[in-house]
């Protein structure tokens, strides 16, 4: 495998506080491959912290930068198909912006009430909050207005932002509500991701997020940046791991 590194998460783009949101980490290793991409995490990706990208033809690895070849992974990718995956509903700016008003986080402090995406109250945030729409319950959206600090220098924002924009969308109103009622925390484990056109930090998008299956402490659900105009940007589909309490 050639090596690439080292790479460096800044502590902007945590998700839980001591680590690196799932879907920033994801997408750094999973930008080296021209098309779609499945990541799946092995452990918490550490932030301000040396790592290094291992690059096969199909398949690539994130370590840290001090350990061997052979050292373990924290996160490994492979190149897929793009996930078969439609949202259900297409909402407006205006539907999904009430429904990010009822995300049932605001003014709770958890675990997660501080990462880069889905916090409410991170002024160098995402603002991905997502809630419940009105007539879809089990959906959940959020309008997303990037920063411009978060685009490259041509104003386009780098896969790993598009990643990570659709990874706490896929964390849904009922888990939401089972995170909030129990206190268990669910964790990003894989995330597929297809970006279907670059996306410049000058738009607004329409985030959405729904379900699919579960199984015992495994949870899959999807997520889909749409415009206004309810053309597909990105989608993801994503397997999430409730820790044992």
């Amino acid at each position: 495998m050639e090596a690439d590194g080292p790479v460096v998460i800044d502590r902007r783009f945590n998700g839980p506080t001591t680590s690196a949101n799932g879907g920033y980490a994801a997408g750094l290793l999973g930008r080296v491959f021209d098309g779609p991409a499945e990541v799946t995490l092995r452990t918490p990706p550490p932030l301000d912290t040396p790592l290094r990208i291992l690059r096969g033809e199909t398949t690539a690895i994130l370590t840290l930068a001090t350990v061997p070849d052979d050292g373990t992974a924290i996160a490994e990718a492979s190149a897929v198909p793009p996930p078969d995956v439609v949202p259900p509903v297409v909402p407006g700016v205006d539907a999904a912006d009430r429904a990010a008003a009822r995300h049932p986080a605001i003014g709770v402090r958890h675990a997660l009430s501080d990462c880069v995406v889905c916090s409410p109250d991170r002024p160098d945030g995402f603002g991905l909050h997502t809630g419940p729409l009105a007539d879809a319950p089990e959906v959940g959206a959020a309008v997303w207005r990037p920063d411009e600090s978060l685009a490259d220098e041509s104003g386009t924002l780098p896969p790993e932002v598009v990643w990570a924009a659709l990874d706490c969308p896929g964390f849904t109103p009922s888990m939401w509500r089972r995170f909030l009622d129990s206190g268990a925390l669910t964790l990003l484990g894989r995330l597929a991701v297809a970006i279907e056109r670059p996306v410049a930090a000058s738009e607004t998008l329409v985030a959405v997020g729904w379900p699919i299956d579960e199984d015992g402490r495994k949870r899959r659900t999807a997520s889909a940046l749409l415009t206004p105009g309810g053309e597909l940007v990105a989608r993801a589909q994503a397997t999430w791991i409730q820790l044992r309490g």
